[in-house]
């Protein structure tokens, strides 16, 4: 096992994977992110750094116990043709989570702005933080172990790709968190991305299958957007468009 870890295609399999474990990773960091943000100022790094370590302990657990994972996905529900298995119902159950918290944090942010202080930030506790991440931790595990296994069958190249991804996004998710906490359209584009993975969840539940890749080319796009929006709004005066008269050419028009 060790000696193919240091061969050619062990190599070029834990590059492959561990890229792969980091994009299947973003989603988990963007909730972390939004989670931590809502606990109280000193316990925001301790809650992200669990989170991740939390995120490595579900992803190491389920890779060993790899076999009672694969029967997680026999059916245990039927009806006419259509079958669920537990790996099914725990898909729906995290989908249907991450919609329903994804939908309470843009009422938060929308709505609670005219409300009075006490409901206009609701703080977090420590330990409700930390129940959540392990929940939606868990099933992003099955995820990205299904797939890891699906692509690698040598385990300590699945653990090491999975300890390496989750060590960069240690590193990079206290910047992520602080971007998306200081600007406010941007938190408000993650907690949609949240929206759109738990709907995707749900529909995967329902053996509905989506290409993740159209899911991320639509994340990237509209980041992409939002970050552009953003360079627009930093300059002193906006871009006119085109047959769009200047603020100088209607004020001449005004006088």
């Amino acid at each position: 096992m060790i000696a193919q870890l240091f061969s050619a295609e062990g190599l070029l399999s834990l590059l492959t994977l561990t890229f792969l474990e980091i994009v299947l990773g973003i989603d988990n960091v963007v909730f972390i992110s939004i989670i931590a943000n809502r606990v109280q100022a000193s316990q925001q790094q301790k809650t992200r750094m669990l989170g991740l370590l939390l995120a490595l302990i579900a992803r190491l657990l389920l890779l060993l116990g790899i076999g009672w994972l694969i029967g997680l996905q026999k059916p245990i529900l039927t009806f006419d043709n259509f079958s669920l298995s537990f790996r099914d119902l725990i898909l729906i159950a995290g989908g249907l989570f991450l919609i329903g918290k994804s939908t309470s944090e843009i009422h938060n942010k929308l709505e609670g702005e005219s409300g009075s202080s006490k409901t206009n930030s609701k703080i977090l506790t420590w330990r409700g933080a930390v129940i959540q991440i392990i929940l939606i931790d868990l099933v992003f595990s099955f995820d990205s172990i299904l797939t890891a296994v699906g692509l690698v069958e040598n385990i300590l190249i699945i653990s090491i790709a999975i300890a390496v991804s989750l060590g960069v996004m240690l590193i990079f998710v206290k910047t992520i968190s602080d971007f998306i906490n200081k600007h406010p359209a941007m938190k408000l584009l993650a907690i949609s991305f949240l929206f759109m993975i738990g709907t995707i969840l749900v529909v995967e539940g329902f053996h509905a299958h989506v290409p993740k890749g159209y899911m991320y080319f639509s994340m990237a796009f509209a980041l992409g957007i939002e970050i552009l929006n953003m360079k627009i709004r930093k300059k002193s005066h906006p871009v006119p468009l085109k047959n769009e008269p200047t603020k100088s050419a209607s004020r001449k028009v005004k006088q």
